[in-house]
Order: C-alpha cells, then structure tokens, then sequence
C-alpha cells in the first residue's frame, strides 16, 4: 500500500502516536461537549434534569453501545482486508457494512422506543424525573440512525488509518452541539428534549462530514455491484460485529443494575452517580482512544501478518494508559470536590460524588490496562474472549453492589467498579498473550 494511512508500515512508535492523537482530540472533544452539556443541563435546568439525563446512561449504552459494538466489529474486518491489500473483499465489506448498518438502525430504533419506558421503571426512577426521562430517551432513540451513521463511518475511516476527519467533523458538531444547547435551553427553555435534540441534529452533521470524505477515498470507491448480497462476508461482518455488541450492552446490563439500585435511594444519589459516570467517561479517555488505536493497529497488522508490530502497537498502548493513570488519577484522587462542584450545586450530593472520583483514580489503572488488551483482541478477529469479559463485569459489579450497597452506601459502587475491571482485564490480558504466542509460531 504505502500510503500515509498504511500502518503495516514504517516505525510503530511514530504511526501509532501519529494516528493516536487526532483521535484522541477527536473523543476529547467529544467529553469537553459532554461535560458542558452536562454543566449546561445542571446549571441551566437544575440537579433533577440532570438526573433524568444521567440515568438514562446505562439504557442508552445498551441500545447505542450495541450499535458501536457492530460497526466496530465491522471496521475490524475491513482493517484486516485494507491490511492484507485485499482490494475486491474490502470494498464488499464497506458495502455489506453500509447495508447491515441500516438495517440494524431500523431495529435497534423500534427496540429502544419499545423498552424505553419499561426499563426506565424497572430502573425504580423516582417520579420527579420520570417525565424528563422519557423525554430525553424518545428524541435520542428516534436520532439513532445518525448516530449509527456516525459510528459507522468514522469507524471505517480508522480502519484505513484515518483519523484527522473524524477529528474534523468532532470539531463541527460539538461546536454546533454547544450553541444549540444553550440557545434552546436558557433561550427557548425546550428543557431535556432541547438538549436530546441538539445531540441528534450534530450528530448528524459529523456523519455527513464522514460520509463525504469515504465517498473520495480511492480504496472505498464502492459501487452498486458492491451492494449485492454477500452471504459469507455478510456472516463473517456480524459474527465479528455481533460479539462486541454483545459485550458492550452486557456490561450496560451491568451498569443498568446498579443504577436500578442507586435509584433506590433517590435523586440524590442519582444525580452523583450520574456527574461520577460523565468524569470516569472523560478520565479514562487517553486509554480508551488508545484501545481503539490498538484495534485498527492490530487488525491490519493482523491481516499483513506481522505480529512483531502487533506487539509493538500494544506496548505503545500500554504506555499511554500508565501515562494517563499518573496524570488523570492524580486529579481524581486529588481534586475530587472541586470536579463534582463543577456540575452539582447541592453539598450533598458533591460530597457523595466526591468519594467515588477519589477512589476511581486509585483504580483506574485497571481501566486503562483493559481498554488496551481488550482491543488487541478485538483486532486479531477474536470477539468471544471480549464478550465473555462483559459477562464478567455485568457479574461482578452486580455481586458487589448487592452485597455492599446497603452496607457502605454510595461508595459502594467506586468498589463495584474496580472488581469488575480486575475480573475483565485478567480475561482478556491472558487471552492476548496466548492468541498472540499462537500466531507468533505460525510461520507465514
């Protein structure tokens, strides 16, 4: 290939940190929009707003994390045939990629207006914020086909060593994002639904930026024989695909569980673990941008057959996540009442808040580490191990949260948190390193 966005190629510092950074300032923006739309719903709405947002989270990753599962798993595939120069079956699996992704937006979105308001309850939502949650969940649900869109194609841009549009159409959307938060709540007082819809309308604007820059890319330049059914590429998109999916909403089951029992204890609680849950998202960013760097890293170098640079990519990627542990987790640690009054305004709930971030930053170590060797197992094309690791965490964090709950309170769901990430990250690390020995010893 021998293009710029070659990763098979050239020194592995260099092209991992080189494809790294742009991403990284890609999802960096996306938690600074985050957090000020969270600070925007907080401040402008009040505590109770954003408990009705922040407990919709966990729902929303289990309908929106199964989707980013399927388009990642998609843009694995398509990573390893962009690596192996396989030019025919790169260009069916962008198209299938294309094809299956409509048709599982379509679903997810009956699915996720369907159960909406089942779980919500099931969730034992206090009833001064149901309404508000409801609200928020139908307009974000019924915008999932952008979201979908977006997943999709910055995804498939990553997996050809893209990661600057992505970063471009990030820079236009939160910009979009932002005024349009604020123009419809402190000026047209919409409420949650204003902030719901300033996320959708963005949302699909960065896709339409994606889109464009696929539609011009040479090696994507598919056609309307592309689109013709393909049964085993077809197959081979979803057993991939259809494992991080699952992986993703069984760890969201996981969080739903424990939020259905913080709820128990009313707004409070809700509204702390909902500003704890936005900074964990930002904190863990470096590792998780890395994660998906290791990810298309590996899937080409996969599919070229060059597992030094496998390992390689995954050493670069351990680095950055004891980089981001030292400098994150010393802020968490360190600073944790000054980040909750960020966004909360009661000193309740900022203390209960606080205690979490500070026993976060001790662990997130663990968070880092798995983030890395979950993605080299993704990328080598093995998406059982990862799926069984949601297993794992879903158990765990559900175990420990039954058991310490109504004991320790709130900091129980700090603990929770960091047994599930040992559990998952042992699986998953241990797996790495067999699969990779395996393939190691293969003489190509």
């Amino acid at each position: 290939m021998g293009n710029k966005n070659d990763l098979t190629t050239g020194s592995v510092s260099s092209k991992f940190l080189g494809f790294f950074f742009p991403m990284l300032l890609t999802n960096l923006l996306q938690q600074i929009y985050s957090v000020a739309d969270t600070a925007i719903v907080g401040k402008g709405i009040g505590d109770n707003a954003l408990g009705a947002v922040g407990n919709l989270a966990s729902l929303s990753f289990f309908i929106i994390g199964f989707s980013m599962g399927i388009t990642n798993g998609f843009a694995v595939i398509i990573g390893q045939h962009y690596g192996s120069d396989d030019k025919k079956d790169l260009k069916k699996a962008i198209a299938m990629s294309i094809e299956l992704s409509g048709i599982i937006a379509i679903m997810l979105t009956i699915v996720g207006c369907i159960i909406l308001k089942p779980i919500v309850l099931l969730m034992h939502t206090d009833i001064v914020i149901l309404n508000e949650c409801l609200t928020y969940g139908y307009i974000i649900f019924a915008g999932l086909i952008v979201t979908i869109a977006y997943n999709l194609f910055s995804g498939i841009l990553r997996s050809l060593g893209d990661s600057r549009t992505p970063f471009i159409a990030i820079i236009v959307s939160s910009g979009v994002n932002i005024v349009l938060d604020y123009i419809l709540i402190f000026i047209f007082h919409t409420g949650v639904g204003g902030a719901a819809a300033a996320t959708v309308f963005a949302q699909a604007i960065s896709a339409m930026i994606c889109f464009e820059k696929i539609r011009h890319l040479p090696e994507a330049s598919i056609t309307p024989f592309d689109f013709h059914p393909d049964a085993k590429m077809s197959f081979l998109l979803m057993k991939n695909g259809a494992g991080m999916a699952l992986m993703n909403s069984i760890t969201a089951i996981g969080s739903m569980v424990v939020q259905g029992f913080v709820n128990k204890y009313g707004v409070t609680f809700t509204s702390a673990y909902s500003v704890c849950t936005r900074y964990l998202n930002l904190f863990m960013l470096p590792a998780l941008t890395a994660g998906f760097a290791v990810s298309a890293f590996v899937s080409q170098n996969f599919g070229a057959k060059l597992p030094k640079r496998i390992m390689g990519g995954v050493k670069v990627g351990i680095g950055i996540a004891f980089v981001s542990y030292i400098l994150l987790g010393s802020i968490m640690l360190f600073m944790p009442q000054q980040l909750a009054g960020f966004m909360l305004n009661a000193d309740d709930t900022i203390l209960l808040a606080s205690g979490y971030l500070r026993k976060c930053g001790i662990f997130l170590i663990l968070l880092n580490l798995l983030f890395i060797f979950r993605s080299a197992v993704q990328g080598m094309g093995y998406p059982f191990i990862p799926m069984m690791s949601g297993f794992a965490e879903m158990a765990l964090r559900i175990a420990v949260i039954i058991l310490l709950l109504h004991g320790i309170g709130f900091n129980a769901t700090a603990i929770a948190d960091a047994v599930a990430w040992v559990g998952a990250l042992a699986l998953n690390a241990i797996s790495f390193f067999i699969y990779y020995k395996k393939m190691a010893h293969i003489s190509f």
